[in-house]
């Protein structure tokens, strides 16, 4: 019997969900809406963000992303790139507006090169996410107009600067990102 419950479980669909919904007037999704709210931090910004609430929507997902990518030594605190991103994802899901998805990609950078250079971090496997991350974020900010783009441009230059000191080819990753993505743009 239990072998058929997680099968059913795992059967389940939006579909299902939709359905069960259609059922509901404005006041119950209204509640359910709020129940949802109440229950996660993650879902209260998931609404700020999708409603453009608050004076800056990307402050959530950018002390995610400090958490995870600048962590407390003095707490032993982990990094973890797999949160850090799905911060990103989040941000994505709730709005992917591409200014402010660029604007997370150039600090997730900018936190995780600041850590390396702060505390002398050393992780092989960081390095590789903060590379495939700056060509992300070269990538959008591409698909910005000007103004935006130019803004963006210079911090992750300075993020390269720095990562020329970490060693693992970082510096040089990025750089040639960087020839790459200006010739493109211009």
């Amino acid at each position: 019997m239990r072998v058929s419950k997680c099968l059913l479980k795992s059967q389940l669909t939006w579909s299902q969900v939709k359905g069960k919904l259609t059922a509901f007037d404005r006041a119950a999704l209204v509640d359910l809406l709020h129940h949802l709210y109440a229950a996660h931090k993650d879902n209260q910004a998931f609404l700020h963000a999708r409603f453009g609430l608050g004076e800056d929507v990307l402050e959530p997902y950018k002390k995610t992303l400090a958490r995870w990518l600048w962590p407390d030594p003095f707490r032993n605190q982990d990094t973890s790139v797999s949160k850090a991103k799905q911060a990103i994802f989040h941000y994505k899901k709730a709005v992917g507006d591409p200014a402010g998805l660029t604007e997370l990609m150039v600090f997730y950078c900018e936190q995780a090169a600041g850590y390396c250079q702060d505390i002398g971090y050393q992780e092989e496997g960081f390095f590789d996410a903060l590379v495939r991350m700056f060509e992300q974020a070269l990538k959008s900010a591409n698909t910005l107009p000007a103004d935006g783009r130019d803004r963006l441009i210079i911090r992750p230059n300075r993020v390269r600067e720095l990562s020329h000191a970490f060693g693992y080819g970082v510096g040089e990753d990025m750089d040639f990102l960087l020839a790459k993505f200006i010739r493109r743009s211009a």
